[in-house]
């Protein structure tokens, strides 16, 4: 495909007139702070416990109102996304109202429930040309960095507390979750630019924001789940644009000079202060897992799960969507979970070649990669937010598709 065939599929950009709607942009920032880390990690302004909890939690039912009144007829438009995990809500629910946490797994699944009852809710708005829930969904995301650095730069000190790593003070947000929001920024802004659908000034500015912060974090998942989900997303358009071919080559030299000048200190980075041995068990992230698979269960809790935990496993925290689905919604559960992914990945590749069919690549493999070591693809989280925009940039446009 030429260069001025690719341009014939660029979304149109915010300048053309496609401004997000207020209601749309509150409804996604609602259920953005629905699931953002509440961590037990010092803040500048000490924030109460209950507050932090009555606030995410809280955002929840802001976000199904919001929803409805920007969907007021409740006009839904089915997808496999949405009916996949909608099943496995389901089966949550079933299987936690009979399971022995019955108060909090139930609790969970119905949360899980409302969380997608949330997002059927914004379907009308999936398959849009102009990309407006990723839009969105980057206003909340580099809203959030720039939280991060500002309160960085009020108290550095309390920022890099833990173990030296960035994190958030303004907010408790981990050093883990904000690498994630600074990845998807830096891939998403990446690819934009390369498609030509943003400026290079603003592309200038997001990805040296979130390269910034992405370093400060000190989190390997997030840094080699988005050095795999740009590769694939950069060569599913290397072929039709110079832009991409140009920069994919650029960095690729970069990467090499960088690699060979710097080995070292890159070594010492990754190591984060650990011996070889521990980082290749992940941080003890194995021993944990070993554990769940080797504790006897019956087989309906082999095939089912035994209802949504807080994805813990004798105090220590599982740290693997896959392992955490099959402790929480057994075998079913981990294959309906592979399925959706798959059935996301085999849409995007038959797409035609398109801004959003990359971006929706990227999304798709950072999530798949990010997951082996973090949970996220199973319960309600950021990741189920970036599964859904990848879902709206690849469902195809329909006519009288919600404006």
């Amino acid at each position: 495909m030429t260069s001025s065939a690719f341009a014939l599929v660029r979304p149109p950009s915010a300048r053309e007139g496609h401004r997000v709607p207020v209601l749309l942009g509150l409804a996604w920032a609602a259920i953005f702070l629905n699931v953002m880390a509440f961590s037990a990690l010092p803040t500048v302004v000490p924030i109460p416990g209950i507050v932090g909890q009555l606030l995410t939690q809280g955002a929840l039912p802001a976000a199904l109102v919001l929803a409805l009144l920007m969907n007021p007829k409740g006009v839904l438009r089915p997808q496999p996304y949405l009916v996949g995990f909608t099943v496995m809500a389901v089966l949550a629910l079933a299987v936690s109202i009979h399971g022995e946490f019955l108060l909090g797994s139930t609790f969970r699944a119905t949360r899980f429930l409302v969380f997608l009852a949330v997002l059927w809710l914004l379907s009308p708005w999936f398959g849009r040309r102009d990309m407006m829930l990723l839009r969105c969904h980057r206003l909340c995301l580099v809203s959030v960095l720039a939280m991060v650095v500002a309160g960085a730069a009020v108290s550095p000190g309390l920022a890099f507390q833990f173990e030296g790593r960035l994190s958030g003070v303004l907010w408790p947000i981990p050093p883990t979750q904000v690498a994630h929001y600074a990845a998807v920024v830096f891939g998403t802004t990446a690819l934009l630019w390369m498609c030509q659908v943003v400026s290079g000034r603003n592309a200038l500015a997001c990805i040296a924001l979130s390269g910034v912060v992405l370093v400060g974090t000190h989190t390997r998942t997030a840094l080699v789940a988005m050095a795999v989900g740009m590769l694939v997303a950069g060569a599913s358009l290397f072929l039709g644009h110079a832009r991409v071919r140009r920069t994919s080559l650029w960095a690729m030299l970069m990467v090499l000079v960088t690699l060979g000048v710097f080995a070292n200190e890159l070594q010492t980075w990754a190591l984060r202060g650990q011996t070889a041995q521990e980082a290749g068990d992940l941080t003890g992230r194995t021993k944990v897992w070993s554990a769940v698979f080797d504790t006897p269960r019956p087989l309906v809790h082999d095939l089912f799960g035994s209802g949504m935990s807080n994805l813990s496993f004798d105090g220590l925290p599982i740290d693997s969507n896959w392992v955490g689905t099959y402790f929480d919604q057994g075998w079913v559960g981990v294959a309906l979970d592979a399925g959706i992914v798959l059935v996301l990945l085999v849409a995007a590749a038959t797409r035609e070649r398109s801004p959003q069919r990359a971006l929706a690549i990227f999304l798709i493999m950072y999530c798949l990669f990010a997951s082996i070591t973090e949970t996220g693809m199973s319960n309600p989280s950021p990741y189920l937010l970036d599964l859904a925009v990848a879902a709206s940039l690849i469902l195809p446009a329909r006519q009288g598709a919600a404006r």
